[in-house]
């Protein structure tokens, strides 16, 4: 199974309906996203009618999409989530209680879940994580765009990874042109933020979850450089 953060796939940032079936023809089940998921207007209607894209459970009730959804690979069932995090970034409900009630919307419909984390301060991944050790089994962070090097099981039933990267351009700052980031930072006016180009960098995570238990068995971090294809 293939889940891809979605959320910078459209330029200069976040997802559109081609963006998505292109993600979508390359292989991936399911796209989550984060806070620049509303970013073009076109998407809402098609976050309402797909389900295998995911916006934060977090956000209010009222905005287009949903936060969880369930998929069947190879017979088993498989639950997917996506939060916001609530340090340094725009204001959004407790993604404890948000998952909470993920958790239990779902009960009985699947075997076990995935959680993806987009937020900005470790320590909040980490203390998700920890608190749904006994009920998720795969969480891994997004957001940052740098992978950390911490891919650990978490009391011996949850796998997890701070931040699992980004994927783009090596030579940019976040996968973004250098020369405009470096502008904004140093005038504090607008700038756009072209992606860069070059050769390209892959980050992620392989998780392996027994298929009896349900439990995962390990988690490696995945840096590909040079010419993906």
């Amino acid at each position: 199974m293939v889940i891809a953060n979605g959320e910078n796939s459209a330029e200069p940032n976040g997802i559109d309906k081609q963006s998505a079936k292109t993600l979508f023809d390359s292989g991936v089940d399911v796209i989550t996203t984060g806070n620049h998921v509303f970013r073009k207007s076109s998407v809402f209607s098609y976050l309402d009618d797909e389900k295998y894209i995911l916006r934060p459970l977090n956000l209010p009730s009222e905005c287009p999409g949903h936060g969880d959804t369930v998929i069947k690979i190879d017979g088993i069932r498989i639950l997917v989530l996506n939060v916001l995090g609530q340090a340094f970034m725009e204001p959004s409900e407790s993604p404890f209680s948000a998952i909470e009630r993920a958790l239990n919307k779902n009960a009985g419909e699947y075997d076990f879940c995935v959680l993806d984390i987009h937020a900005e301060a470790t320590g909040e991944k980490k203390a998700i994580a920890y608190n749904f050790s006994d009920r998720i089994s795969c969480v891994f962070g997004t957001h940052t765009h740098v992978q950390t090097n911490d891919a650990q099981i978490l009391d011996g039933t949850c796998a997890y990874v701070t931040d699992i990267g980004m994927c783009g351009a090596c030579d940019s700052i976040l996968g973004v042109k250098k020369e405009a980031v470096i502008f904004k930072l140093k005038t504090k006016m607008l700038s756009k933020f072209d992606f860069s180009e070059g050769e390209i960098e892959l980050n992620g995570a392989v998780f392996e979850v027994d298929r009896d238990t349900y439990k995962p068995l390990g988690v490696e971090i995945l840096k590909i450089k040079g010419d993906i294809k």
